[in-house]
C-alpha cells in the first residue's frame, strides 16, 4: 500500500467523522459507510482509526471503536431564533451558519452566545448541530403580553421563540396592565427557579392596537422606535441656513437642470441627477447625493446614534429614521427649489454611454422639481411633460448601462413589494403589489454607476481602508439543490460556467415575470444565493458582476454611504488615506447584521398588515402555492394577497405523513401521496392569531 493512498483514506475516515459526530463505530462499519471492500483498504481503514486517536482527533469509547472526540466539531456562535422556532448559529471562525431545530435548543434564547456540536451534514448541505451550553446571555430586550395575577405577573411571549414566560415580581412591573404588551429586560435567570426574572422597562399599549403592534414588532428586534432627546436636542440645532464661506468651496450645479425621483410617499430624497449636453456630441450627467457628513460629525451625539442604528427601516405605515427628522426629511434631503449641499460623482459621456471624464467632490445644487416614480413614468410613457427630453436621455443611457451590465453577467432579479392601502387608524383595506418600472431602472443605473466608479476610484489604491458592499459566489450544493427544484418547474439551469449559470437564471426570471408562481421560484432562487454584506476586504457583488462596489448614493438613510463619504472626502481633500484596523471591519459587521434586522422588521410588519387583512376571512377558500415544508407543517402562500399560513401535518387525515428532510417534501406511509415546495393547492382559512402573527389553512 503506497503511503499516497495511506494518506488518502486517513483524510476519507477523519472526513467521515468530522460530518458525523456523534456516531461510534469500528474499522468494518466504517469501511462500509466510505464503500471499501478492498481487504487490505480496510486494514488501512483500521490504521488510519488508530492514527486519529494518536492525534487526539478520535477517541476510543470501547475495544475498536472510535468517535469523534468531544471538543472536535464544536463551534461558537450568537443564535438567532426564527418565526418557526429554528434557531441559526453562525461560527464566529468560519462564517458557517448551523440550524439548530427547538429540541436542541437547550434553554437558548434569542441573541445568546452558545456553544454547539455539529451533527452530521445533511445530502442537502446543510449544517445541524445541539447546543451544548450557553456562554453568554443576551441583553436582548423581550416583547410580550402581561397577565397579571394578586401577588405577581407572567410575560406571555411568543413560545416557538421564547420557550419560556418570565416571571415579573410586582414591584417591577411599572404599572404595566393585564392585557397589555410591553418591554421587558431580563434581571436574573435564577438558576433555582424554572423562569428567568424579568423587569418592565416599556409599556407599548394593548395587544392589537396597531400602534401597539408596530412598535412591538421594533422591539421584537431590537431595534429603536424613537430617538434619544439629547440626539433630538443636538440636531435642532444644526442651522439650516448654508454658511457663505462653503459656496466658494464647491463645484456649483444650481443653474443646471436637476430633479429627484423618489417613491410617493418619500421624504428624505437622498440623491438627485443632473444632465446637460456639451460640445461635441458629449453629455454631463451628475449623481449628486445629500452631503450629511457636513453636517454629521464622526463621533458626534448624533453620529453615534445613527452608527448604532446603521439604517431607516422602512415599515408598512412609516420610515424609522437613522437620523432625527430635522436632518433626514429638512436639512439634508434635496427638496425642490432649495439650496442643497452635496457629494456629487459626475461624468461626462458620448451618446454611447461611454465614460470620457469623472469627478468626485462636494457641490451645491438646487433641484427644479421632484418628480413620483410614477410621475416620471408618465411623462415617458406618453413623451411629454416636465423635463420631458431630460428624462428620456437619461432613459437611452440607462438602459445602455444595464444591457452593458446583462452581457457581463449581473443577475435580473426583480421583487415584487406588497403594499397597502390603510386607514386612519391603520387598518389594512386592500393589498396591491408594486412592480418596478422604467422610472425605477433609470435611478437604479445611475445609483449602481456612482456607487461602481467611487469603489473603483478608492480601491483601486493601494493603502487605503474602504468599505465595499460585497457579495459572494454561491454555494455549490445550494445551486444543485436549486437546479433540481427548477427543473420541476421545466426550467433548465446550466452550472457550466457563471456565465451560463446567469444566462439560464435570467432567462428564467424572464418567463415568470407575470407567472402565480413567480414569487416561490425567485425566493428559492434568492435562497440559494449568497448574501450581501459589507467588508473592507475586497470580492468583487456577484450578482450585479462588478468588480468594485459600494454603498454611496444613500447616506440619510444607510451607515455605510456615510463612511465612504469620509473616506473618500478625506482622500480627495488631504491625499491621504484612511488608516487600516479592525475598527473599520466591526463597523462594516454591525452595519450588515442592523441591515438583517431591519430586513426582518419590515417583513414581520408586511406579515402583520397581511394577516390583519385576513381576520374577516375565516371559512373563504383561496388558492396557492407551496412556500416552506417543516416537520410539523406545510406553509402555503396565497397568489392573491400572498398572505402565508400553515397547514398542520395533524390535519391531514387521508394518510399518515412524514416529513423527508433531504428530500424537503411531506410523503404519505401508505398512499405516498406528496407534497413539495412549489406545488399548487387549495385551502381554507381556518384560524387567525393577529398577536402572533399565524395563520391557520386546512387543505381543500
Amino acid at each position: 500500500m503506497s503511503k499516497r493512498k495511506g494518506t488518502n483514506i486517513l483524510n476519507l475516515v477523519k472526513g467521515f467523522f468530522n460530518n458525523n459526530p456523534t456516531r461510534c463505530l469500528n474499522y468494518k462499519q466504517v469501511s462500509k459507510q466510505l464503500q471499501i471492500t478492498n481487504v487490505s483498504e480496510k486494514y488501512e481503514v483500521l490504521y488510519a482509526l488508530e492514527e486519529l486517536a494518536k492525534q487526539d482527533i478520535l477517541e476510543e469509547v470501547s475495544r475498536g471503536k472510535y468517535r469523534l472526540k468531544s471538543e472536535t466539531g464544536i463551534i461558537i456562535g450568537n443564535i438567532q431564533i426564527n418565526a418557526h422556532g429554528i434557531g441559526t448559529v453562525i461560527d464566529e471562525q468560519t462564517g458557517k451558519e448551523i440550524q439548530i431545530y427547538p429540541r436542541y435548543l437547550n434553554k437558548a434564547l434569542p441573541g445568546d452566545k452558545v456553544k454547539v456540536r455539529l451533527f452530521a451534514q445533511k445530502k442537502t448541505g446543510i449544517l445541524e448541530g445541539v447546543v451544548l451550553e450557553v456562554l453568554e446571555r443576551s441583553q436582548k430586550l423581550i416583547v410580550g403580553t402581561i397577565e397579571v395575577t394578586h401577588s405577581f405577573a407572567f410575560l406571555v411571549t411568543d413560545p416557538r421563540i421564547y420557550p419560556y414566560d418570565i416571571y415579573i415580581p410586582k414591584d417591577l412591573l411599572k404599572n404595566a396592565q393585564q392585557g397589555q404588551k410591553v418591554v421587558v429586560k431580563i434581571v436574573e435567570w435564577g438558576e433555582r427557579s424554572k423562569n428567568p426574572i424579568g423587569e418592565v422597562v416599556d409599556v407599548l399599549g394593548f395587544a392589537g392596537e396597531h400602534q401597539t403592534e408596530i412598535h412591538a414588532i421594533l422591539a421584537e428586534f431590537n431595534l429603536p422606535y424613537k430617538f434619544p432627546k439629547e440626539v433630538e436636542d443636538a440636531a435642532q440645532e444644526i442651522p439650516i441656513e448654508i454658511p457663505k464661506e462653503e459656496y466658494i468651496k464647491r463645484r456649483d450645479f444650481r443653474e443646471v437642470t436637476t430633479f429627484t425621483i423618489d417613491p410617493e410617499d418619500a421624504k428624505d430624497f437622498d440623491d438627485a441627477l443632473s444632465i446637460r449636453m456639451l460640445e461635441r456630441g458629449l453629455w454631463e450627467i451628475g449623481i449628486h447625493i445629500a452631503d450629511v457628513s457636513y453636517y454629521v460629525h464622526e463621533n458626534s451625539i448624533i453620529d453615534k446614534e445613527a452608527f448604532k442604528r446603521a439604517t431607516s427601516i422602512y415599515l408598512v405605515d412609516r420610515v424609522i429614521p437613522m437620523l432625527p427628522e430635522k436632518l433626514s426629511n429638512y436639512v439634508c434631503s434635496l427638496r425642490p427649489n432649495e439650496e442643497k449641499l452635496c457629494f456629487s460623482a459626475v461624468f461626462v459621456v458620448d451618446e454611447g454611454m461611454n465614460i470620457k471624464e469623472e469627478w468626485f467632490g462636494k457641490t451645491i445644487i438646487r433641484s427644479n422639481r421632484r418628480f413620483t416614480y410614477e410621475e416620471a413614468q408618465n411623462i415617458l410613457d406618453k413623451g411629454e411633460g416636465d423635463f420631458c427630453q431630460e428624462l428620456q436621455q437619461l432613459q437611452t443611457f440607462a438602459r445602455m448601462l444595464r444591457e452593458e451590465r446583462m452581457k457581463k453577467g449581473a443577475m435580473a432579479f426583480d421583487k415584487v413589494e406588497v403594499k397597502f392601502k390603510l386607514d386612519e387608524n391603520g387598518k389594512p383595506l386592500s393589498v396591491y403589489f408594486k412592480e418596478t418600472k422604467e422610472s425605477n431602472k433609470l435611478i437604479e443605473e445611475f445609483m449602481l454607476l456612482a456607487n461602481r466608479k467611487v469603489a473603483e476610484y478608492l480601491g483601486k489604491k493601494k493603502g487605503s481602508v474602504f468599505v465595499y458592499r460585497i457579495h459572494d459566489k454561491p454555494d455549490p450544493e445550494k445551486l444543485r439543490q436549486f437546479r433540481l427544484f427548477a427543473k420541476q418547474w421545466g426550467f433548465e439551469i446550466s452550472l457550466r460556467s457563471q456565465q451560463h449559470f446567469v444566462s439560464s437564471i435570467n432567462k428564467m426570471l424572464d418567463e415568470i415575470k407575470y407567472k402565480p408562481e413567480r414569487d416561490i421560484i425567485e425566493n428559492m432562487a434568492i435562497r440559494s444565493m449568497a448574501k450581501a454584506v459589507y467588508s473592507t476586504k475586497n470580492i468583487g457583488h456577484y450578482g450585479l458582476a462588478f468588480d468594485y462596489y459600494t454603498h454611496f448614493t444613500s447616506p440619510i438613510r444607510r451607515y455605510p454611504d456615510l463612511m465612504v463619504h469620509r473616506i473618500l472626502n478625506k482622500y480627495l481633500t488631504e491625499k491621504q488615506f484612511v488608516n487600516r484596523n479592525d475598527e473599520w471591519e466591526q463597523r462594516c459587521k454591525h452595519s450588515t447584521e442592523m441591515e438583517l434586522l431591519a430586513a426582518d422588521a419590515e417583513r414581520a410588519s408586511i406579515k402583520y398588515k397581511q394577516i390583519e387583512f385576513m381576520a374577516d376571512k375565516v371559512g373563504q377558500k383561496f388558492e396557492g402555492f407551496i412556500s416552506g415544508i417543516t416537520e410539523w407543517g406545510i406553509y402555503v402562500q396565497l397568489i392573491e394577497n400572498k398572505a402565508e399560513g400553515m397547514i398542520s401535518l395533524r390535519t391531514l387525515d387521508d394518510d399518515f405523513y412524514i416529513y423527508d428532510e433531504e428530500r424537503m417534501e411531506v410523503v404519505g406511509k401508505r398512499y405516498k401521496k406528496r407534497f413539495k415546495i412549489g406545488d399548487r393547492v387549495a385551502v381554507e382559512v381556518v384560524k387567525i392569531n393577529l398577536e402572533k402573527r399565524h395563520l391557520d389553512f386546512k387543505l381543500v
